[in-house]
């Protein structure tokens, strides 16, 4: 162990096990947000005209199942920071393991940043100016600058959030997470008490006094919608067929639980597999729970066809301006502000979508502090400078690693915000991150074969099913759904995500990572030191 700790940078790595299982929960919750990604890709259900986002919700929710089965069995095995990178280096080489995780992990993040900024005008800054009466200023965030200005935000008080460090963030991430559930409950709440009649009668209040909109704004947006060339199916109506068209839609929010598998070098106990599972595991089937019934009430409430026309119509405003229909309420349609309509008080509603804010907030470090692990495992390893591997002593940060996101995603988001043509190029995002758990997923099922000693020495070792090991059997299944999804994203033009400029771009992306890896290789050779004799032990804690 003496001689392999010599290998690394330093003999430890300098980060603390700072966080407790439920510490791990809460950031897994939040990583397949209900709120945040959820209510913001559910929007887009139209897009898919007959399928219907609640058995699509459930069957993503039963394959991912099987992808936490996976990490957990990882983690169990290897509970060391930087996740993703640290397996696939040990199991498959630390080539292919440093192109699939530096780019699916370090610099694809950058391109996230302004994904988190429009979501927080959409969600945050618009609903809440808007409903104090400022709807040129909540317009304005919707602008290249307003989505500068929000990624900004995003950046700074991300960075302040992981700078703090572990502790710190957990107790903000707790803050966030009770908060947020006392807001999510008043919501559904208004939803489950109100009727059909009062929520058209509350919008049509709303519509006018806020927009200046006459008459049955309600009716009127679900008839600009039929005339737009969409009708929306009954919410009964829920075809298998192209419910399933829709997975490749709700992947955008479900298939982040095992979002925290970077950090569990600092979670007390990872090493547990049920500990492990279990966090994952509860934070997905809760965020699924919450949707069916979020569905449910908004149906009952709101009226699906209203909700459905209301998601459209705005879209087509974004999408299809020249056709689109006269929208009553130009801003996106947060759930949360609509039935938050249901209370005739200015004061109320602000700060019931401040509480609501609380989901944003909570969640916005995930968009950072996964990929600093990343990045301090590389460098731990000796493939990155060593620099990137230094950790405060007060709060036991990586701040090389840390500024090493902040700095490129900053100059990213000022070019998806004022670079015509460079907002196509993130379209792959999320393929490209699903391209790093694929890896994982192959790494874990020839685990047993691979590394037979490391598995055998597991907690995963134990579970079998026909005497097949568990984390093979849970990876095939994963791997023929990431599959599915990677198929549907590079063939179909629904998902926005087969462009041809963004395909080169996550290419040119691979290269640069494949580049830097060449480059580590010769000239760590030239120092002495084996990368491929690093990559074949496992990191010291």
């Amino acid at each position: 162990m003496a001689e392999a700790a010599g290998y690394f940078v330093r003999r430890a790595t300098g980060l603390m096990r700072s966080w407790s299982a439920f510490d791990a929960f809460i950031y897994a919750f939040f990583s397949v947000n209900f709120v945040t990604l959820g209510m913001y890709i559910m929007s887009f259900g139209p897009f898919v005209p007959q399928g219907h986002l609640l058995p699509a919700a459930i069957i993503t929710g039963v394959f991912v199942t099987f992808l936490v089965v996976v990490y957990a069995g990882l983690i169990a095995t290897m509970p060391r920071a930087g996740g993703d990178y640290v397996w696939q280096s040990r199991i498959l080489g630390g080539g292919i393991a440093f192109v699939l995780a530096v780019t699916g992990w370090w610099f694809i993040l950058w391109h996230w940043v302004p994904i988190y900024g429009n979501i927080l005008s959409v969600q945050v800054f618009g609903p809440i100016l808007a409903t104090v009466g400022r709807v040129d200023l909540a317009t304005w965030f919707g602008t290249p600058s307003g989505i500068f200005v929000s990624s900004l935000v995003v950046v700074a008080f991300v960075a302040y959030y992981i700078a703090i460090g572990m502790e710190r963030y957990a107790r903000i991430q707790k803050f966030c997470f009770w908060g947020g559930i006392v807001a999510l409950a008043v919501v559904l709440l208004l939803l489950l008490i109100g009727s059909r009649g009062q929520f058209q009668q509350a919008f049509n209040r709303e519509a006018a006094s806020l927009f200046g909109a006459s008459g049955d704004a309600y009716t009127q947006t679900i008839e600009a919608s039929r005339q737009y060339g969409f009708t929306p199916p009954p919410f009964g109506a829920m075809p298998l067929g192209p419910s399933i068209l829709l997975i490749p839609m709700v992947v955008f929010y479900l298939l982040w639980p095992n979002w925290g598998a970077t950090l569990y070098g600092e979670v007390r106990g990872a090493s547990d597999y049920r500990r492990s599972f279990n966090g994952m595991f509860w934070g997905l089937w809760i965020t699924v729970a919450l949707s069916v019934v979020f569905f449910l009430l908004v149906a009952k409430t709101m009226g699906w066809e209203f909700y459905q026309a209301a998601n459209s119509n705005y879209w087509a405003t974004i999408y299809t301006p020249d056709k689109a229909p006269k929208v009553a309420v130009p801003l996106w349609p947060y759930p949360a502000m609509l039935a938050g309509w249901l209370i005739d008080s200015r004061i109320l509603q602000v700060i019931l979508l401040a509480l609501m804010s609380l989901w944003f907030w909570g969640w916005s470090g995930t968009v950072f502090l996964s990929s600093t692990r990343v990045i301090f495992a590389a460098a731990f390893d000796r493939v990155l400078p060593e620099w990137a591997a230094q950790v405060s002593p007060r709060s036991h940060v990586p701040t090389g690693a840390l500024l090493l996101m902040v700095v490129p995603s900053i100059v990213v988001s000022y070019l998806y915000a004022y670079r015509a043509g460079f907002v196509a190029y993130t379209l792959d995002a999320t393929l490209v991150i699903a391209v790093t758990y694929l890896g994982s997923v192959v790494a874990a099922t020839i685990l047993p074969w691979r590394r037979p000693r490391l598995y055998e020495g597991s907690p995963v070792a134990r579970y079998k099913v026909a005497g097949v090991p568990l984390v093979t059997v849970a990876g095939v299944v994963t791997i023929f759904f990431l599959a599915f999804n990677l198929w549907k994203w590079i063939t179909d033009a629904t998902y926005g995500v087969n462009n041809r400029d963004s395909a080169i771009y996550m290419l040119i992306l691979y290269a640069l990572a494949l580049a830097i890896y060449v480059i580590a290789r010769v000239v760590r050779a030239r120092q002495g030191i084996n990368l491929g004799r690093i990559h074949a032990e496992i990191p010291v804690e």
